[in-house]
């Protein structure tokens, strides 16, 4: 674990200028179900689409497929300012929210999105085998789900091995706490269970970069929950787990946190490219 204290004058990281000359375009609204599940499901046809911002008439980019949070019941799809003009895609997801489909619902189209992604993105440009999945407070516990239960983007024909880095901001590791409340758990009682990333931990997982903010000014036990997940995730062998914590920062610790997920993003792709 890694304890970062984030000064005013923090960091301006790994922007070079042919990024920022690239011309970007964004395309909205874009269904990623298929046209048969939208008519059959107003719901889905409604809520179930991405925007995705990319580098114009560029070739080979990495993507950040990104979730925006709300706590499983509310929220919606954004790109985030400070990710944009850095030579990745950056696609924002809308998902369905609780109450009006179980919270479960909500990985699955998670997993669904990840999957329009890997199918697509060739199309826009984007090279395959260098998506991350991202996102904050519930929408890092939906790319956590799927980077570590593999069940979920098997059912869309996906590997999740083929993610090529996995960055939760301030995610739950254990149950989400919308699912334990629909299951009659309060919010103070920690649950792992088939609904926990915790649940999953293996060694052959992506690279994981866990993000949170100061583990006294987080919600809930927020801080530990990632704590044990690295913990947990070095115990069984996955040598690509590291945890930073904001110091000074609450649950939204997103501005901090977006230029470090630039940096993990580069550090994977000169890591990929050194194996080549």
């Amino acid at each position: 674990m890694k304890k970062i204290i984030v000064l005013l004058s923090f960091l301006f990281i790994g922007v070079t200028s042919f990024a920022q000359k690239l011309e970007y375009e964004t395309k909205s609204n874009i269904q990623y179900y298929s046209t048969a599940i939208n008519k059959s499901d107003s719901y889905i046809n409604e809520r179930c689409v991405l925007d995705i911002y990319y580098p114009k008439n560029s070739k080979g980019f990495a993507t950040i497929v990104w979730f925006h949070g709300g706590g499983l019941t509310g929220g919606s799809k954004e790109i985030p300012e400070t990710l944009k003009n850095k030579g990745f895609a950056i696609i924002g997801v809308n998902y369905r929210l609780s109450p009006k489909v179980k919270a479960a619902k909500c990985i699955e189209d998670a997993a669904a999105a990840i999957a329009w992604v890997f199918n697509n993105i060739a199309s826009y440009g984007g090279d395959t085998e260098q998506i991350f999945v991202s996102g904050h407070s519930a929408g890092a516990y939906l790319a956590l789900m799927n980077g570590l239960d593999k069940k979920w983007l098997q059912k869309e024909g996906i590997d999740a091995n083929k993610i090529a880095g996995l960055i939760p901001l301030s995610s739950q590791c254990i149950t989400h706490f919308e699912i334990r409340r629909e299951n009659g758990i309060p919010d103070t009682t920690p649950t792992i269970d088939a609904y926990a990333p915790l649940f999953y931990v293996r060694a052959d997982a992506p690279p994981l970069l866990l993000i949170t903010g100061d583990r006294e000014l987080e919600i809930l036990g927020r801080y530990e929950e990632n704590a044990y997940m690295e913990r947990m995730m070095k115990l069984v062998g996955h040598k690509q787990t590291k945890l930073f914590e904001l110091d000074g920062y609450g649950h939204g610790m997103t501005d901090p946190a977006f230029p470090l997920v630039v940096n993990e993003v580069n550090r994977v792709l000169k890591e990929k490219q050194t194996k080549k």
